[in-house]
């Protein structure tokens, strides 16, 4: 492929991508299956600033959701696709990635390049041997090993450097092992963007983010947009994050080392590629990057020590990682040739000379002789601008930034220079307040001697830098270890840190989903108090809760909340609320918002049609679905229509769905779903004796059954300033409608009855599958079970010859 690359790839991007994407560092590859194999997918992505590859393989429908997903979670800086994607018959995947992804640079290369065996070659070249099981479960995976090949060698033509033989972390993420959440979702929730203003942090990842290194937070960001499914692996999480909150010294110790770590993950990047040119850049770096890896070394030590007394399993394992012999190896080898007091320093100056300095004197006779030179160079520059404040008689210091190098800086009023200027041999002057900037012609001929020196310096020590990294290449392998350990670290703190500044609780896990007192925790950071708790239960037997209330009374901010705290139970972080439970979510769907989309030419009703369409495609048993309104671009007929026909679809599944609506003519369909629950936001009227008017107040407190508020439209226009003469004619229009079309529907006797044994059933189920209770205290809630079904049942007129409900009940409660 070589530089051949060039001129088979094809780019196209769009005007605002490189200010768009500044940030970003990923780039993906991404093939799909042609003929019988049309909807396989294969993808690689690598991060330019951490040396791991992540393949995925999977099946996807005709919407490409999963597709879509993983690339918005990527965040990618380049797309790459075969030529061939872009063929008519072949466009509706590369049309919906360019669709989405406007602001992502596409490049396309001939399928040639994609190459599954080739792809196979360079895994088995670059894996790390640690990583080698790898090979076991991608061999069979042709589309992925294709996107691997053509992904690594765009990479390397790219960056113009290689990557160092068994030096990569490769990965096969399987889709089953998290749950999903679409992009739209994502975004509904305010999960890592605000809507409003992207730069502002009221999300959720503002929320949860104490994070003190880079890879702590890229980890929690992707583990926010894709929460662990695994039970017992979040309960680990959960056990390490309840013994930080337990012990105080391991919470300090820990995060007092992890706040200096830099950016591992980035450091391997760099580390693992051997540069094709060697030029003075590449050797600055090099240097840099070795300082770096001796500071993160160092920081072995301290971490095993903040360590050694923790109790959880997960932590302990951790600890014996870092007892990994490599850690001391490399770390040896490091200072058998870099000065022991070389170290990480912030500053330019004071890094430069780290590097300048970094390798031990009498390895090299002449880089000790170019050393000295550059020391004279820099004691001339300083006695020279001593001199020239003498000469001036002005207060004239020495500075260094590494755009100018070395330059004279002075705090002066402008009424004590000489004629209210500086002295003509001074040049390049810059003045900012009180503080001038400048040069002289003789200090920028020495700066030029300085950076020759320099070269020479950063040349020699390169040469002795790169023959240690390959030396220590063999062992490098075990800073994956160690970057996954202080990400993971850092993650668990930050989650214990939010429980310091609120009062969470550990989520537990069964099949229902119960919260007691629970709280938006956004809300609660943009209000900077707690905002009002509401509960939430739902279980197999009522899994569909249809929500009502007047505007701004707090359907919307519930309907957020759940789906935020479901989110963060399964990422291990502790939950806004008294006491919480939750039933794994496989996907998290939401349909909120009522705008239109004026990019894809979408009116409101299209964009709601759409959402739905796409919860009902994908939504399965162990789905999580939050419905804030729908049918609201049509008809109130229509809207009704399909509101109660999407419900019934949905009522089918086992999903637990929350279904916000202002059509109270819905909340009748309990009366043919037992496991439908009705609620409301509650609303008090308030009179002022001022204006003489009613005012609605919000309680933003949610209660059984549907909303008796009527014609609360009508209310919240009265506090706008249309005229009082509307108001009143829509008054008269709006009884008589109502006095037309609208009837109470009253559940039969029968309905009633069989609503009662279904909820009765669906309790004992509960009971049998999670009951902790003794004897006693089983038979005690048994008749209340009991009391309960009475109360809710029909009074009958015949006693049925059979067994009764009532009289199994009896029996169970004398067992």
């Amino acid at each position: 492929m070589g530089n051949k690359i060039s001129g088979d790839a094809k780019r196209i991007t769009s005007s605002s991508a490189v200010s768009a994407h500044t940030t970003a560092s990923v780039i993906v590859a991404v093939v799909e299956g042609r003929g019988l194999a049309r909807g396989e997918v294969g993808m690689a992505s690598i991060d330019l600033k951490n040396p791991e590859v992540i393949l995925s393989q999977f099946a996807d429908n005709t919407t490409y959701a999963k597709v879509i997903t993983k690339l918005k979670i990527l965040t990618p800086l380049e797309i790459i696709m075969p030529n061939t994607a872009c063929d008519a018959g072949n466009t509706k995947l590369f049309g919906l990635i360019t669709e989405h992804f406007k602001n992502v640079t596409f490049t396309t290369v001939q399928r040639k390049y994609f190459n599954e065996t080739k792809g196979l070659e360079y895994i088995e070249q670059l894996c790390a041997s640690e990583f080698s099981t790898i090979f076991m479960e991608v061999q069979s995976k042709y589309y992925c090993l294709a996107a691997a090949a053509a992904l690594l060698k765009y990479v390397e033509f790219i960056q113009n450097s290689v990557y160092a033989p068994k030096s990569l972390k490769v990965h096969f993420q399987g889709s089953e092992k998290t749950a999903m959440i679409d992009s739209s979702s994502a975004q509904n929730l305010e999960l890592v963007t605000n809507n409003r203003d992207s730069r502002n942090g009221h999300t959720l990842f503002g929320v949860l983010n104490y994070t003190k290194t880079p890879g702590g937070s890229r980890r929690l960001r992707s583990n926010i947009l894709e929460p662990l499914v695994d039970a017992e692996t979040i309960n680990t999480r959960l056990d390490c994050v309840q013994e930080l909150l337990q012990d105080e010294e391991l919470f300090f110790g820990l995060q007092a080392v992890i706040s200096k770590f830099l950016d591992t993950e980035q450091l391997l990047s760099v580390l693992v590629q051997i540069p094709k040119q060697d030029t003075v850049k590449t050797a600055e770096s090099k240097i840099t990057n070795l300082i770096y890896l001796k500071h993160t070394l160092e920081l072995v030590e301290p971490l095993k020590a903040a360590l050694r007394s923790c109790n959880t399993p997960l932590l302990k394992a951790y600890y014996s990682s870092l007892e990994d012999r490599r850690f001391g190896i490399i770390l040896e080898k490091i200072t058998t040739v870099i000065n022991d007091d070389t170290r990480y320093t912030k500053g330019c100056l004071s890094m430069r000379t780290q590097k300048c300095y970094a390798v031990k004197p009498n390895i090299n006779e002449f880089l000790d002789i170019a050393r000295r030179t550059y020391t004279e160079i820099v004691d001339d520059i300083a006695g020279m601008i001593t001199q020239l404040a003498e000469k001036y008689n002005l207060p004239m210091k020495t500075s260094f930034s590494s755009a100018r190098g070395f330059f004279i800086q002075m705090n002066a009023d402008c009424s004590t220079l000489p004629s209210g200027q500086l002295p003509s041999e001074f040049t390049k002057i810059t003045k900012m307040k009180n503080t001038y900037s400048f040069t002289s012609a003789d200090l920028i001929k020495m700066n030029e001697r300085c950076q020759e020196s320099l070269r020479e310096i950063y040349h020699m020590t390169y040469l002795i830098v790169c023959k240690l990294l390959n030396e220590i290449y063999e062992h490098i392998h075990c800073l994956y270890k160690l970057s996954d350990i202080v990400s993971m670290l850092d993650m668990l703190l930050s989650f214990a840190h939010v429980c310091t500044v609120s009062d969470y609780v550990r989520p537990e896990f069964t099949d229902t989903l119960a919260i007691k007192q629970g709280w938006h925790p956004i809300l609660e950071k943009i209000a900077m108090e707690k905002p009002v708790s509401n509960n939430t239960y739902l279980t197999e037997g009522s899994n569909f809760l249809i929500i009502t209330g007047p505007n701004m009374s707090g359907k919307s901010t519930y309907l957020k909340q759940i789906a935020l705290c479901q989110i963060m139970a399964q990422i291990g972080s502790y939950v806004p609320a008294e006491y919480c439970s939750f039933r794994i979510a496989e996907q998290i769907f939401t349909r909120i918002g009522m705008d239109d989309d004026i990019e894809t030419n979408a009116s409101t009703f299209m964009k709601e049609m759409k959402e739905i369409t796409y919860i009902i495609q994908n939504a399965n048993d162990k789905s999580l679905i939050i419905i804030d309104e729908l049918g609201r671009g049509t008809s109130a007929e229509e809207g009704i229509g399909i509101c109660y026909a999407a419900c019934e679809y949905l009522l089918n599944l086992k999903a637990f769905t929350l279904f916000a609506t202002h059509f109270l003519e819905l909340c009748h369909i309990d009366a043919l779903y037992p496991n439908v629950e009705n609620y409301h936001f509650e609303v008090q009227h308030v009179r002022s004796s001022a204006i003489k008017k009613e005012k609605i107040a919000y309680t933003y407190m949610l209660s059984k059954g549907y909303t008796e508020e009527k014609n609360y439209g009508l209310k919240a226009a009265e506090v706008s300033s249309l005229p009082p003469s509307i108001i009143l004619d829509a008054k008269e229009i709006t009884n008589h409608i109502a006095k037309q079309i609208l009837h109470q529907q009253e559940s039969t006797p029968e309905m009633m009855k069989h609503r009662a044994v279904y909820h009765l059933a669906m309790r004992l189920v509960q009971t049998a599958r999670n009951s902790r209770l003794d004897s006693d205290s089983l038979r005690i809630y048994l008749k209340g079970l009991k009391k309960k079904y009475k109360a809710s049942c029909p009074s009958r007129t015949a006693a049925s010859p059979e067994l009764s409900t009532e009289g199994f009940l009896t029996l169970l409660i004398g067992f």
